[in-house]
């Protein structure tokens, strides 16, 4: 049984044996109607701590973070935490938040995780990676942080996806209360990061021959990327971006471009929802245009691409996780450009945190909630 723990601030939960009850799988929804397809709606797991992402492990198992600290895993009916997870400041948006494996983790063992790293006065976005053996990470080591620690609790990004060439992409928030850091490409706020699997940084990022950008920054101007995907056939990289009041984006990440947070949003503040002082709502030519926005407010976090033959007529098609949107959008490309839309699941699980493909095919998605759950989509012929 588990026994309830709804903070952990400036701690680690890896020693607490608290994991979420044993419990068959549950059929959410059977026979629900696409545009395409019928699929069906299978809850996996719950009992989770505001979820935040999902591995899959080549023995079918499944590792989610939870972002108070813990890392569980998914066996059958059985979910175990896993001791030995790094050190995290949880407070609001911040605690353990993405995880993948290596791809070759069949031969390594390497498991990456992003976290919030810090204490009540200043937290930063970081990395670390460790071996998973039996129910326990060993030799975990820090690979990244990012240079600047401030105020804990808002845009830490922390999604992570591996490109084609082995190098790993990072994402970082512009940390919330300065915005105006992501224009300054000497500060990893408003980022997105390009590392070896080492943590070193590749010799052909696009900054590493100039004194005036961190040498890890892959492209800037970014809000606070929660959903990004390699798209396998053309490497391009996708991500769907936070705005504030509005301005939700979808991206194609180019090396050493600017996407223009916060000298241009479609977005408006929070408080005053008025234009934000100094930013306009066209793009410079040395910044990047959204390829999409995403209206009504979509708050973004999970990306995916369909690539396997499950969902045929998805095939290319990315699908997009959303928070306030409680919903999946199905986006259609073509041609790099967005001509269609589908809305998938609205209210039927609530705030989506992540989206996955997994390596059955099937779609899989997290909740963002304080008894939060593991879903998974198939289609049904």
């Amino acid at each position: 049984m588990r026994i309830p723990l709804r903070s952990c601030v400036g701690c680690t939960l890896a020693a607490v044996a608290i994991a979420p009850a044993a419990q068959a799988e549950d059929v959410v929804e059977s026979g629900m109607d696409t545009e395409y397809k019928t699929v069906e709606l299978v809850r996996v797991a719950e009992g989770f701590e505001h979820p935040w992402g999902v591995a899959f492990l080549p023995d079918g198992d499944y590792l989610i973070t939870e972002r108070p600290g813990r890392l569980q895993r998914v066996s059958g009916d059985e979910v175990t935490e896993i001791s030995g997870a790094p050190e995290v400041h949880a407070e609001n948006q911040g605690g353990l938040l993405d995880v993948v494996l290596h791809p070759d983790y069949d031969g390594n063992g390497w498991v990456y995780l992003t976290y919030s790293l810090g204490d009540a006065d200043a937290t930063s976005t970081a990395l670390a990676r460790a071996r998973l053996e039996g129910d326990a990470l060993v030799d975990l080591e820090t690979l990244f942080e990012q240079d600047r620690r401030s105020d804990p609790g808002r845009h830490y990004g922390s999604r992570l996806v591996w490109m084609d060439d082995g190098t790993l992409l990072m994402t970082i928030g512009d940390r919330g209360v300065e915005p105006e850091r992501a224009q300054d490409p000497a500060d990893h706020a408003g980022s997105v990061i390009r590392l070896n699997d080492d943590g070193s940084v590749p010799e052909d990022n696009p900054f590493v021959d100039d004194d005036d950008v961190l040498p890890e920054i892959y492209s800037w101007g970014h809000r606070n990327i929660q959903g990004m995907v390699v798209d396998p056939d053309t490497g391009e990289v996708w991500a769907t971006e936070h705005g504030p009041r509005g301005g939700d984006e979808l991206n194609r990440i180019e090396a050493g471009k600017n996407y223009g947070w916060p000298a241009v949003t479609r977005g408006r503040d929070y408080g005053t929802q008025e234009q934000f002082d100094g930013s306009a709502r066209v793009h410079e030519d040395d910044m990047v245009e959204p390829v999409y926005e995403f209206l009504p407010t979509h708050a973004p976090s999970g990306l995916a691409m369909i690539t396997g033959d499950m969902f045929r007529a998805w095939k290319g098609d990315l699908m997009a996780g959303g928070l306030r949107g409680e919903r999946v959008r199905r986006v259609v490309l073509e041609d790099g450009e967005v001509v269609h839309e589908e809305e998938l699941f609205y209210q039927d699980i609530g705030r989506i945190r992540d989206v996955r493909e997994g390596p059955d095919g099937a779609l899989y998605l997290l909740n963002d909630a304080s008894d939060g759950a593991l879903y998974r989509v198939t289609a049904q012929e």
